[in-house]
């Protein structure tokens, strides 16, 4: 279970990377063409940003909370924990979707957008996943196999790992903007 989410980890790093250099590339291309890389009349709305990026605090202390709960076997605790992180994720996927709709912008209405809505879309997809993996822990673990307490130390990785592929997001897409 770790080898394998360790994996995914190093893919999903070299995907976002990728994409962040990417965005920083045409960012300073059009910046050099134009003057501006967002378009006119387009806001990113910088306080979901900032809360979702304080969320991932949360998420990786009830992820960690989780393991802590798991290597003692206190099955309560552990799946209270569970929960209370595919909750704060659900809250990070809504906050992403708010800024969605404030931002008003289509998907083909450039080359900003059609970045944005790549990157960040990947970044909900990686949530969606996060909230399902979630769900698995938690049922696989309440269901019986507290013994088997490695898939919520994968379950805490992964969860760490996409807290600081939303630093580097929040950084590129949402700061420098």
């Amino acid at each position: 279970m770790l080898v394998g989410v360790s994996l995914a980890i190093v893919a999903m790093t070299m995907l976002v990377g990728g994409m962040l250099a990417v965005w920083s590339q045409q960012r300073t291309q059009a910046i050099d063409d134009t003057g501006t890389w967002l378009p006119d009349g387009v806001t990113v709305p910088e306080v979901p940003t900032n809360v979702m990026l304080m969320a991932f605090v949360g998420i990786c202390v009830f992820g960690q909370w989780a393991v802590y709960s798991a290597k003692r076997d206190d099955r309560g605790h552990a799946a209270f924990a569970l929960a209370c992180t595919a909750f704060v994720g659900l809250l990070v996927i809504n906050a992403q979707a708010f800024v969605y709709h404030e931002m008003g912008l289509g998907i083909s209405d450039g080359t900003y957008a059609a970045m944005f809505y790549g990157i960040t879309g990947l970044f909900m997809l990686l949530m969606i996943v996060g909230v399902v993996f979630s769900a698995v822990t938690a049922f696989r673990y309440i269901g019986g196999r507290v013994h088997d307490s490695e898939i919520v130390v994968a379950h805490a990785l992964y969860w760490y790992a996409i807290a600081v592929v939303y630093a580097a997001v929040w950084f590129v897409v949402y700061v420098t903007k």
